[in-house]
């Protein structure tokens, strides 16, 4: 796990990275290059300034009144800086690779590179408004605080998780077809030079995931494919929060204690079954926080009132690392290159328009129901056992069949007509 790659500082020379400060006059200088630059070679720089102008304008905009209020702050609330995400990194390199191959595939298709890199910002806004949509819609408690600030920081903070990949799907198709209908392209031909390289973003997005933390698997037992996630990972806080690493287990009401491991730090506490729970609550250790840190670093504690008792175990009592779980980030990545490069292959011996598409969605719509036996971080949808993703896997892979049989009672009748028509001849 390695969720900040890089934390650019706040101060560079006790000058500001952001606001009023080194990023702006890197800009206003980048500015004034262009404009010599421009003059240099005899042309007019007001002729430049009206077309890109405003795009200037907003990074400047964006730089000096956004960037300041995003910034993370340590426990005592001083801004320590900007955390390049790991999850931000491969979920851009996902995209880069995405594009780089439809481009390829293009080719093979005769569309043309204008075409694919025309499409691809429709695919990549509308795929990441999808994706966060569809995980504010399914996690909204997390997100409207009631502070409108408090809000919109959560909802535009995508880049230490919260996407959802059935989201993307949603989002990008949604967006592509709006661009090929504007542009009069053949539909069917640009899904199946589309999909296949979706598949090679899901590889390294998932990787994003591991780096992350999220999206891991069920507890599994301590092997050589089990993953055990340190402190502050979104597993950890989970495990944490359940009594596991403390060996408390607790009724479905989270009210009294059920049970207590031996050797745990709950019964070295003297913790009883049948104890009364009022408090339960995973903290931040800030004691042993480094304050030239962001207070995001902090490592967990727990603090509970049992019996009227109050226990704090501070993250220096706890374990070092959560329990094992499956590796389902790796799985999910593997999966995701098999269906890159099995696609591409199929579409070589393919000869119908639309079918690599249908097949495409259709295989990961199997995929996704599969891996998500191996997760655990999504409850149950409908009064099942089936989770939102494994509900819309079934409506995908339906529409998917449901296409190909389309494709081919379409081709059927074109062969029928071809027949009957040189009959008639």
């Amino acid at each position: 796990m390695r969720r900040t790659l890089i934390l650019l500082p706040h101060e560079i020379a006790s000058i500001p990275l952001f606001g009023i400060g080194w990023i702006l006059g890197l800009i206003l200088v980048g500015a004034l290059g262009v404009t010599i630059y421009l003059r240099s070679r005899g042309q007019r720089p007001i002729d430049y300034w009206k077309s890109n102008g405003l795009m200037w304008g907003i990074i400047a905009g964006v730089t000096t009144f956004v960037m300041p209020n995003i910034e993370l702050e340590s426990a005592a609330g001083v801004p320590v800086g900007m955390a390049i995400r790991g999850y931000g990194v491969m979920l851009l390199l996902g995209v880069a690779a995405s594009i780089g191959v439809a481009v390829a595939r293009g080719r093979r298709y005769g569309i043309s590179d204008d075409v694919m890199l025309g499409i691809a910002p429709w695919l990549l806004v509308g795929g990441i408004v999808g994706a966060r949509l569809f995980y504010v819609i399914e996690y909204r408690d997390k997100f409207f605080t009631g502070e409108l600030g408090s809000t919109i920081k959560n909802l535009i903070n995508f880049t230490e998780g919260g996407l959802v990949v059935y989201g993307s799907f949603i989002g990008g198709f949604l967006a592509g077809v709006f661009y090929v209908r504007q542009h009069r392209l053949p539909f069917l031909r640009m899904g199946d030079v589309i999909v296949p390289c979706l598949f090679i973003g899901l590889c390294l997005g998932r990787l994003g995931c591991l780096m992350n933390g999220c999206c891991y698997g069920n507890a599994c037992e301590d092997h050589w494919t089990a993953l055990r996630f340190p402190n502050g990972s979104p597993v950890y806080q989970d495990q944490l929060a359940s009594g596991e690493l403390v060996g408390i287990k607790m009724d479905g009401l989270r009210a009294t204690v059920q049970s207590t491991a031996p050797d745990s730090l709950a019964t070295a506490d003297g913790i009883k079954v049948g104890a009364r729970i009022s408090r339960f609550d995973v903290v931040h250790s800030n004691e042993e926080a480094d304050p030239l840190k962001p207070a995001e670093d902090a490592p967990l504690g727990l603090l509970a009132v049992i019996n009227g008792s109050e226990h704090y175990w501070a993250a220096s009592k706890l374990p070092p690392v959560a329990n094992p779980v499956r590796a389902s980030q790796i799985l999910s990545s593997l999966g995701g290159l098999f269906l890159c490069v099995s696609l591409c292959i199929f579409s070589r011996f393919s000869q119908k328009n639309g079918v690599v598409m249908m097949v495409g969605f259709a295989s990961y719509s199997v995929l996704r129901f599969g891996m998500e036996m191996l997760r655990n971080d999504e409850p149950g949808q409908f009064g099942t056992t089936l989770t939102i993703a494994q509900w819309v896997s079934i409506v995908v892979f339906s529409l998917s069949c449901t296409g190909l049989v389309w494709l081919r009672l379409r081709e059927s009748t074109g062969i029928r007509d071809r027949i009957a028509g040189h009959l008639g001849s």
